[in-house]
């Protein structure tokens, strides 16, 4: 049985990882409003994703304390049916360009997939914990059968990362291989951007990128390089990039998060970025969830960096809701006997 001071410690953690998180959410809401004076921005989309990140988080963490095992379901049910539907909903033929609603709804199958292993891992039930673990499977199908291989593929790594958490005794160390992940990626993506890479490896990466996409990425740091410390302005980067204006159907986007900060709200929004998403791994490690929940989620969230590295997911306010409710439910504490906390 647990101790009034192991609880004690445990509350300690929690008010500490929350505390950090309403810093972290504050800056980065009001550091766009900052950029954005005098440069003619229009930070309304990033507040609305820092509001749609916060609300599902809160979210979360209510659901999660409650129903543990069906909010994470009920999620990932929805996560699923968003990711049918938005090719549908989408203006024109379903992934009718390469940097179209692609990410969102593989971000949207990523996210479903985690929130299913999260059930199965949260259940008790043996019958129900393989069942949960065949609607992740299902979601990841499921994204084959929309048309979205990243998706299919992600998913999948994201349930094999999830029955490997099984067997993990120490988060601790998992969680530092999520972030170093993150980064190597994030890397990667800003290195072909500012084509430092050798001849060879630039070219075997440019090809599944598109030459359109990498010519965004090499307009954002551009921009970047104009104004380091506090970017061109939120909104702005459509209006300054030649790439963008020329496309068939410009959308004002670089395709890539943290470039996109670098060109609207300079060095100073990048690291806010990074800041954001080092503390939902610290809110992980620190969860009073189990070690397969946490480290389950964190492999979502992580895999959910790489498409928004190297797409637009991040700028769907579903997507965006949809990160918040994960890390939510994964860094809930669940009621026991009807006493909160316990």
């Amino acid at each position: 049985m647990t101790s009034a001071a192991d609880r004690d410690t445990d509350s300690d953690r929690r008010n500490v990882s929350d505390a950090v998180g309403v810093v972290v959410l504050g800056a980065c809401a009001a550091w766009p409003l900052i950029s954005a004076t005098g440069r003619d921005g229009r930070p309304e989309g990033v507040l609305l994703a820092v509001l749609a990140v916060a609300a599902g988080y809160a979210a979360g963490r209510m659901s999660g304390a409650l129903l543990p095992v069906a909010a994470p379901c009920a999620g990932a049910l929805a996560g699923l049916a968003f990711a049918v539907a938005m090719p549908r909903l989408a203006p024109g033929p379903p992934f009718g360009t390469p940097l179209g609603h692609a990410g969102a709804v593989a971000a949207l199958l990523v996210l479903a997939t985690g929130g299913a292993c999260c059930a199965a891992w949260a259940t008790p039930v043996p019958a129900l914990r393989f069942g949960l673990r065949m609607l992740a499977a299902g979601i990841a199908v499921a994204g084959a059968a929309v048309g979205s291989a990243t998706g299919c593929a992600v998913s999948a790594v994201v349930l094999l990362c999830s029955l490997a958490a099984g067997r993990t005794r120490r988060r601790g160390p998992a969680v530092a291989g999520l972030a170093l992940t993150a980064a190597l990626v994030t890397g990667t993506v800003w290195a072909v951007a500012a084509d430092v890479l050798p001849a060879g490896l630039a070219a075997a990466l440019e090809g599944p990128l598109t030459e359109h996409r990498v010519q965004l990425w090499r307009d954002a740091v551009r921009l970047a390089h104009r104004n380091t410390a506090v970017g061109v302005g939120p909104g702005r980067f459509g209006e300054l990039s030649g790439t963008a204006s020329e496309a068939l159907r410009p959308d004002g986007r670089p395709h890539s998060a943290p470039l996109q900060l670098a060109a609207e709200q300079g060095l100073v929004g990048v690291l806010l970025l990074a800041t954001a998403f080092c503390w939902i791994l610290y809110a992980l490690w620190r969860s009073a969830r189990s070690t397969p929940v946490a480290l389950t989620a964190g492999a979502a969230l992580t895999a959910l960096a790489v498409i928004a590295a190297v797409g637009n997911a991040l700028s769907f306010t579903t997507v965006s809701a949809g990160a918040g409710l994960l890390a939510g439910l994964a860094t809930a504490r669940p009621w026991v006997a009807g006493v909160p906390g316990s």
